[in-house]
Protein backbone atom coordinates (compact mmCIF):
# COMPACT_ATOMS: atom_id res chain seq x y z
CA UNK A 1 0.00 0.00 0.00
CA UNK A 2 1.17 3.28 -0.68
CA UNK A 3 1.34 5.80 1.78
CA UNK A 4 2.84 8.96 0.13
CA UNK A 5 5.24 11.62 1.46
CA UNK A 6 8.30 10.15 1.64
CA UNK A 7 6.33 6.69 3.69
CA UNK A 8 7.95 3.37 2.77
CA UNK A 9 5.63 1.06 1.57
CA UNK A 10 4.02 -1.04 3.97
CA UNK A 11 3.35 -4.85 3.62
CA UNK A 12 -0.50 -6.25 5.11
CA UNK A 13 -0.35 -9.34 6.98
CA UNK A 14 -3.35 -11.82 7.01
CA UNK A 15 -5.11 -11.53 9.69
CA UNK A 16 -5.10 -14.92 11.85
CA UNK A 17 -7.53 -17.58 11.51
CA UNK A 18 -10.60 -17.39 14.20
CA UNK A 19 -11.23 -21.25 14.04
CA UNK A 20 -9.02 -23.98 13.58
CA UNK A 21 -9.11 -26.23 10.83
CA UNK A 22 -10.65 -29.41 13.39
CA UNK A 23 -13.33 -27.22 14.22
CA UNK A 24 -14.41 -26.39 10.91
CA UNK A 25 -14.73 -29.73 9.89
CA UNK A 26 -16.61 -30.58 12.71
CA UNK A 27 -18.80 -27.69 12.04
CA UNK A 28 -19.51 -28.69 8.76
CA UNK A 29 -19.72 -32.36 9.37
CA UNK A 30 -22.28 -31.31 12.31
CA UNK A 31 -24.64 -29.23 10.14
CA UNK A 32 -24.54 -31.69 7.12
CA UNK A 33 -24.93 -34.92 9.02
CA UNK A 34 -27.20 -33.73 11.88
CA UNK A 35 -29.98 -32.23 9.51
CA UNK A 36 -30.78 -29.28 12.11
CA UNK A 37 -30.35 -25.75 10.67
CA UNK A 38 -27.41 -24.01 9.95
CA UNK A 39 -28.06 -21.40 12.40
CA UNK A 40 -28.75 -23.48 15.09
CA UNK A 41 -25.24 -25.49 14.47
CA UNK A 42 -23.62 -22.54 14.33
CA UNK A 43 -25.14 -20.59 17.91
CA UNK A 44 -24.39 -24.42 19.56
CA UNK A 45 -20.55 -23.54 18.26
CA UNK A 46 -20.60 -20.22 18.98
CA UNK A 47 -20.24 -18.65 15.60
CA UNK A 48 -21.70 -16.40 13.05
CA UNK A 49 -24.56 -18.53 10.86
CA UNK A 50 -23.27 -17.27 7.59
CA UNK A 51 -19.43 -18.16 8.27
CA UNK A 52 -20.83 -22.06 8.89
CA UNK A 53 -23.07 -21.63 5.97
CA UNK A 54 -19.87 -20.48 3.51
CA UNK A 55 -18.34 -23.50 4.98
CA UNK A 56 -20.42 -25.93 4.27
CA UNK A 57 -21.40 -24.38 0.66
CA UNK A 58 -18.01 -24.80 0.20
CA UNK A 59 -17.50 -28.30 1.13
CA UNK A 60 -20.43 -29.20 -0.69
CA UNK A 61 -18.99 -27.82 -4.22
CA UNK A 62 -15.47 -29.28 -3.18
CA UNK A 63 -17.24 -33.28 -2.62
CA UNK A 64 -19.28 -32.39 -6.14
CA UNK A 65 -16.18 -31.77 -7.56
CA UNK A 66 -16.46 -31.03 -11.48
CA UNK A 67 -19.92 -32.26 -11.87
CA UNK A 68 -21.18 -30.33 -9.61
CA UNK A 69 -23.25 -27.02 -9.77
CA UNK A 70 -21.46 -25.06 -12.37
CA UNK A 71 -22.34 -22.24 -9.79
CA UNK A 72 -20.10 -23.18 -7.38
CA UNK A 73 -16.49 -23.36 -7.96
CA UNK A 74 -14.12 -25.93 -6.21
CA UNK A 75 -11.19 -25.08 -3.99
CA UNK A 76 -9.08 -25.73 -6.33
CA UNK A 77 -10.99 -23.87 -8.96
CA UNK A 78 -11.12 -21.01 -6.38
CA UNK A 79 -7.52 -21.13 -5.62
CA UNK A 80 -6.71 -21.43 -9.80
CA UNK A 81 -9.23 -18.45 -10.12
CA UNK A 82 -7.13 -16.20 -8.02
CA UNK A 83 -3.93 -17.28 -9.38
CA UNK A 84 -5.42 -16.48 -12.79
CA UNK A 85 -6.71 -12.79 -12.07
CA UNK A 86 -3.32 -11.93 -10.41
CA UNK A 87 -1.52 -13.30 -13.51
CA UNK A 88 -3.55 -11.29 -15.39
CA UNK A 89 -3.38 -8.08 -13.69
CA UNK A 90 0.38 -8.31 -13.73
CA UNK A 91 0.37 -8.71 -17.12
CA UNK A 92 -2.08 -5.76 -17.76
CA UNK A 93 0.48 -3.90 -15.99
CA UNK A 94 3.50 -5.06 -17.51
CA UNK A 95 1.67 -4.22 -20.86
CA UNK A 96 0.93 -0.58 -20.21
CA UNK A 97 4.65 -0.33 -19.28
CA UNK A 98 5.42 -1.28 -22.71
CA UNK A 99 2.94 0.83 -24.38
CA UNK A 100 4.39 3.89 -22.45
CA UNK A 101 8.12 3.10 -23.06
CA UNK A 102 7.24 2.77 -26.73
CA UNK A 103 5.64 5.74 -27.05
CA UNK A 104 8.50 7.28 -24.98
CA UNK A 105 10.67 6.33 -27.41
CA UNK A 106 8.87 7.22 -30.84
CA UNK A 107 8.69 10.72 -29.45
CA UNK A 108 13.33 10.84 -28.90
CA UNK A 109 13.00 8.48 -32.54
CA UNK A 110 10.79 11.52 -34.22
CA UNK A 111 13.56 13.72 -35.22
CA UNK A 112 11.43 16.71 -35.38
CA UNK A 113 12.85 19.19 -33.71
CA UNK A 114 11.44 20.80 -30.20
CA UNK A 115 10.69 23.74 -28.41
Amino acid sequence: MFLGFGLERMTIMARPRKYSPELRERAIRLAIDSGRPIAQVAGDLGMHPETLRVWVRHAQADAAGAGGSPARLTSDERERLKELERENRDLRRANQILKDASVFFAKELDGTPRR
